[in-house]
């Protein structure tokens, strides 16, 4: 699998400018100077900057990071909103320390999301506008059904929000748009053919009653077709829009990314490869009478646009999305194997870890993402990472994005707790596991809050549930233990994750229930982890993560009902937990975890890695 080396890691892009001279790269006061002085010409009021690109995905290539430029906070979720004399970031409590820290001296005020009497970003807007005032987005980085919100708003106070790329056309040297080249996801690994998806698609299609259908999310483009790029750091992905009929496909692609093999291979299937930028100008030209389906929440405003008033739109989350997310039985072998890989890779690094603390090696949070990177890379199947690491030193631990920098990072002590949040990409499957490592001695609070996080994954983790209950439903089963102890966690439980794509997939989350919220059942086949978390900040941090396929789990007078299979193959470290707390059920749980951690793994490893699997693995001593 060519291409995802050129994404493979977001450090390649924020260590770029360090081969410049620091001089030629302006502050970020001087960078919103600019966009004011835009802003100015071109009579508006105030910019919203959102954290998004023409495909409204998580992460962004290099050219879509218009609120990281101008604001020089790197967190993956947030919104800039600068106006004349004042700006604003919104992001949730995952970034709250983090971004205090990157927004210093920067003039740009840290607006806290989801908490209470803070304003969220369209309520201050509308109080900082006023009637002929004007609000420019960007209409290609937003979507239709925002873009229709934040209007609404800002209409009740007379004021109007206009498409106008402002902040991107004052940012000077503005990288170029990704060029990475794509290629096919090699079978046996892709398993179902790209014939059988659009099949599939069509197929929903028809009982939608739409003539056409328009995909700009890259994770369903990419699984739709078959193909992976290397776009987006992390992400297999590649940015392309797709436009579906009865009985073809137009891909708008950037020149040069899909050779002339591919293409023909495209073509037997009935793909047919467009420019990127003519999506818009096939779209304007669909006939009268057509019916096009799309989300407006998965599609730009700009894009939505370019739609003519005479094609009926049918708005509706793109099948697809569903389709990928259910991973059938040969995908998920496929992943189970992949989490053998990925586990020995684990054990490798723990063990070196573990070892080259003893002999008092000066190790620090950057050197075990180093060799854990270097460990995985060893394994068959490898691609690249699928996020950054996460290596958090007791209080970094407590960020739960934290990720450590040549400039600031920890050097480990031989006492305390490690967070090692992490994952990859595989041909077979994506990972995604979160592990605390105890070194020497650790505190009876540490060992609580280690152990609270732990009961709070076995009681999600050995949950039987009704067919069609949410991950909204289940989330409180995590959170129990943990608010037993009158503690909480700011993030959700659980997230989707995809099979080679990327390690946050939609539909299903385990998450609060919040106002307007969907509700999505969980399905045999859904992945998704569960990762309560215990932080406090300035001393700890505790997170502890397994994947989880959700699975049949028989069916009676009342139903069908489903189960979790764990799918991660780590050991979880017993010298950092508190076996008192455990009920003999949940002390049976982890010892079986740990006896199919140690089966699965072992065949794997040899000598000292081996013995150390052994040890990690032994069940817990007898009361």
């Amino acid at each position: 699998m060519r291409g995802l080396a050129a994404g493979k890691r977001r450090a390649d892009y924020d260590d770029a400018p360090l081969l410049a001279s620091a001089a030629m790269i302006p502050s970020v006061p001087e960078r919103l100077a600019a966009l004011r002085e835009a802003m100015r010409a071109r009579g508006v009021a105030a910019c919203v900057l959102p954290t998004a690109d023409p495909h409204l995905s998580e992460y962004l290539p290099e050219h879509w990071q218009a609120r990281q430029w101008y604001s020089g906070f790197t967190g993956s979720a947030g919104t800039l909103v600068v106006a004349a004399e004042t700006a604003g970031l919104w992001t949730d409590s995952r970034y709250f320390e983090q971004a205090e820290r990157e927004l210093a001296g920067s003039g740009i005020a840290l607006m806290r999301q989801v908490v209470p009497h803070a304003p969220e970003h369209i309520d201050w807007l509308c109080a900082h506008v006023g009637p002929g005032q004007r609000v420019a987005v960007a209409g290609d980085c937003i979507a239709l059904g925002a873009a229709g919100t934040l209007r609404q708003a800002l209409a009740a106070r007379g004021a109007e929000l206009v498409a106008d790329d402002i902040a991107g056309t004052a940012w000077r040297d503005r990288p170029d748009p990704p060029a990475a080249p794509v290629s096919e996801h090699p079978m046996p690994f892709a398993v179902r053919t790209r014939a059988d998806k659009l099949a599939e698609v069509r197929a929903a299609m028809r009982r939608a009653g739409a003539t056409h259908h328009l995909l700009s999310s890259l994770d369903d483009v990419a699984w739709l077709t078959g193909l992976r790029g290397a776009d987006v750091a992390y992400n297999p992905v590649f940015v392309a829009h797709l436009l579906l009929t009865a009985e073809k496909a137009i891909l708008f692609v950037h020149p040069g990314k899909i050779d002339a093999t591919l293409e023909a291979v495209l073509a037997a299937d009935g793909v047919r490869i467009a420019p990127y930028g003519g999506v818009a100008t096939a779209l304007a030209a669909l006939p009268r009478g057509a019916r096009l389906l799309f989300d407006p929440e998965r599609v730009a405003w700009a894009i939505a646009e370019a739609i003519p008033a005479h094609v009926e739109r049918v708005a509706a989350a793109n099948p697809s999305t569903l389709m990928k997310a259910c991973k059938n039985a040969a995908e998920l072998e496929h992943v189970r194997e992949t989490m053998r890989q990925d586990g020995a890779a684990l054990v490798r690094c723990a063990r070196w870890l573990e070892e080259a603390l003893a002999r008092g090696e000066r190790v620090g949070e950057l050197d075990v993402d180093a060799r854990l990177r270097a460990f995985r890379a060893e394994r068959p199947g490898f691609v690249g990472e699928s996020f950054a690491t996460i290596a958090g030193y007791m209080a970094n631990g407590a960020l739960p994005h934290y990720r450590a920098t040549p400039e600031h990072h920890a050097i480990l002590a031989r006492d305390g707790l490690l967070l090692i949040d992490s994952g990859g990409q595989y041909l077979g499957g994506t990972t995604d596991v979160t592990r605390v490592w105890a070194f020497g001695a650790t505190t009876e609070e540490q060992r609580r809050d280690v152990t609270l996080v732990l009961k709070g994954v076995i009681a999600l983790s050995r949950a039987r549930f009704p067919a069609g209950t949410s991950g909204q439903q289940l989330d409180a089963l995590a959170r129990a233990p943990i608010w037993s102890a009158g503690i909480d966690y700011g993030h959700g439980t659980g997230h989707g994750v995809g099979y080679f794509l990327n390690v946050h997939e939609g539909p299903q989350a385990i998450r609060p229930p919040r106002s307007g919220g969907r509700f999505e059942a969980l399905r045999p086949g859904m992945i998704t982890s569960i990762e309560p978390g215990i932080y406090k900040p300035g001393r700890h941090g505790v997170r502890i993560e397994n994947l989880a396929a959700a699975v049949p789990a028989g069916a009676g007078e009342f139903g069908a009902f489903l189960a979790f299979e764990t799918l991660t193959l780590c050991p979880i470290d017993t010298r950092a937990i508190e076996p008192a707390l455990l009920e003999p059920s949940e002390r049976a749980w982890l010892d079986a975890y740990h006896a199919t951690v140690r089966e699965r793994l072992a065949p794997l490893l040899d000598g000292a890695d081996r013995a150390w699997l052994e040890r990690r693995c032994a069940p817990l001593p007898a009361r």
